[in-house]
């Protein structure tokens, strides 16, 4: 779960949210204000990735070990959810259902940040700083579906979107009483400073396909029964994986987060429409116009909860 992000070399800009947050609340500390400076990757002026190595992966990952090893951090996230194993201990009270909590923002990644079901094809180890590296859709598309478009779809520094990408859609739910907007400052209110938070994740893959679902009505919301609602969130895409974990992004790579988050991640892939994606990305009351990067999939069982079958 990451709020908006613009990354150009190696980045020191702050998430845009950051400075609400601080107005806000201490609940929230600036996600992506931790990357290490001196990774080896970068970004050249077309936006193709340089890969780092294997060994600047186990470097992050020993960082993180070391920076959160007795200091009592809860479990973290993303994670592989077909694996049920992990031994943190930090235990919370699981958010409400979804139902009896208001959606606060919606946002997406490229590339999926969590494995498992059939999003297991590894992207890649990426650039060190979330981009080109996650999980992808590991079923098969049509030519049709691969279709190339003309289009810039959703652009960012870092490149924007073409059919046969994943994304990792979240719907971020507090239970405060707040109602959709920008960045997680939304999911806060001046009452409530550290409310239960739960994102129901949902991994798509973007199709050239004018039948496929579009993400206009894959995102649109009302209120419904007291409560701000995703209304279209899918029910056929398997039994959502619950588990305790925390706020994801690639700020986190090599430092724990502190925030608690109850997670329902889907385990199969919806086909969306990739024009319906775009047209989202100009226009949206999340002001969110580009996917973001992932955080390293957390494979420490020290840092991951158990998941109850």
């Amino acid at each position: 779960m990451l709020p908006k992000l613009k990354y150009l070399k190696i980045p020191k800009e702050k998430p845009k949210w950051d400075k609400l947050m601080k107005i806000k609340s201490l609940l929230f500390i600036t996600i992506s204000s931790f990357l290490s400076l001196n990774v080896s990757a970068t970004n050249d002026p077309s936006g193709i990735v340089t890969a780092i190595s294997d060994e600047e992966i186990t470097r992050q990952r020993v960082n993180l070990a070391k920076n959160t090893a007795g200091k009592g951090y809860g479990p973290q996230s993303p994670r592989d959810i077909d694996m049920v194993e992990g031994r943190n201990t930090i235990s919370f009270s699981m958010a409400p259902a979804y139902s009896s909590m208001n959606l606060c923002n919606i946002h997406f990644h490229k590339n999926a940040e969590h494995k498992g079901g059939d999003f297991t094809t590894f992207a890649g180890n990426g650039n060190g700083l979330g981009y080109e590296t996650g999980f992808k859709f590991s079923g098969k598309l049509s030519e049709s579906d691969l279709a190339p478009i003309t289009q810039d779809i959703c652009p960012g520094t870092h490149g924007g979107l073409r059919p046969g990408d994943t994304i990792e859609v979240h719907y971020v739910h507090s239970s405060a009483k707040t109602k959709p907007g920008p960045s997680l400052g939304s999911c806060l209110n001046d009452s409530v400073s550290n409310p239960q938070l739960r994102v129901e994740a949902q991994v798509y893959v973007l199709v050239n396909n004018d039948d496929a679902l579009d993400f206009t009505e894959l995102t649109t919301h009302k209120e419904q029964s007291g409560f701000y609602q995703a209304v279209n969130i899918p029910v056929n895409t398997g039994r959502p994986v619950q588990y305790s974990g925390s706020t994801t992004g690639p700020g986190y790579n090599e430092q724990g987060s502190p925030y608690q988050v109850t997670w329902s991640v889907r385990p199969k892939t919806a086909k969306v429409n990739i024009k319906s994606v775009d047209n989202w990305c100009k226009k949206n009351i999340f002001n969110e116009d580009h996917a973001h990067g992932v955080r390293n999939l957390i494979t420490n069982p020290e840092l991951l909860s158990a998941i109850d079958p």
